[in-house]
């Protein structure tokens, strides 16, 4: 049986174009990925704003901590080749149906309003749940999205020690692990696996490590540069 194999693109396309910019997620798309991985966090009016770090000055011509700017300040950054921070709405906008989505929480208090987001797509805009999945490295965000909405897939984000995150995965019930490619091996993928969860596994940019990872049987990869998946 032949089994889906999930091109991601990590940040958009981030070797080719400025991390979680629309131009990086556009050039994704070019690419033909099946899932788009943006990072999020909540600024200070309260929208959800597509952008890694808590702190602007790494991606943007900004200074100081995201939470504390508005939305008029963050839009008037340089986040890389004249682009500008984008809202999660417009990211969706862009992506339209066209490849599913991967929303990694970074802020705080941002798990309610991403939550919000998705079900506003899936109402007005003809989205599914399928289209969507929510991840995070820290557990006590993933159980409280999976309080707040049983129906969002969650991705459990393992970083290191991996000791027991299997079990704890499929405890609060995650569609799928996404492992750091060095703890990627075959014992690890195989207990997921058999949990029931697809295994994604990130990021990883060099065509030895691809193919062997793809050898390992993993669902889906992660990558800056998504035209050599």
């Amino acid at each position: 049986m032949n089994i889906p194999f999930f091109k991601i693109g990590h940040r958009g396309a981030k070797g080719h174009a400025p991390e979680n910019t629309l131009l990086s997620i556009q050039t994704a798309l070019d690419m033909g990925v099946d899932m788009i991985e943006v990072d999020v966090h909540t600024c200070l009016t309260g929208e959800v704003v597509v952008i890694h770090d808590a702190k602007l000055e790494r991606t943007t011509n900004g200074h100081g901590y995201v939470r504390q700017k508005s939305l008029e300040y963050l839009k008037s950054l340089d986040a890389g080749g004249g682009q500008r921070i984008p809202l999660l709405t417009e990211v969706l906008d862009l992506v339209d149906k066209r490849a599913n989505v991967n929303i990694e929480i970074k802020g705080k208090f941002t798990i309610g309003p991403v939550a919000k987001v998705i079900r506003h797509y899936i109402k007005e805009h003809g989205w599914t749940y399928e289209h969507f999945i929510v991840s995070a490295f820290t557990r006590h965000k993933l159980k409280k999205l999976a309080k707040i909405d049983p129906n969002i897939r969650i991705g459990a984000l393992l970083a290191y020690r991996p000791f027991g995150f299997v079990d704890f995965a499929r405890k609060i019930g995650a569609h799928s692990v996404h492992l750091n490619a060095h703890l990627a091996n075959p014992r690890i993928i195989e207990q997921a696996k058999k949990a029931g969860m697809k295994v994604y596994v990130w990021t990883v940019n060099r065509l030895e490590d691809i193919k062997r990872l793809k050898d390992y049987g993993v669902d889906g990869i992660f990558s800056d540069f998504p035209d050599r998946l």
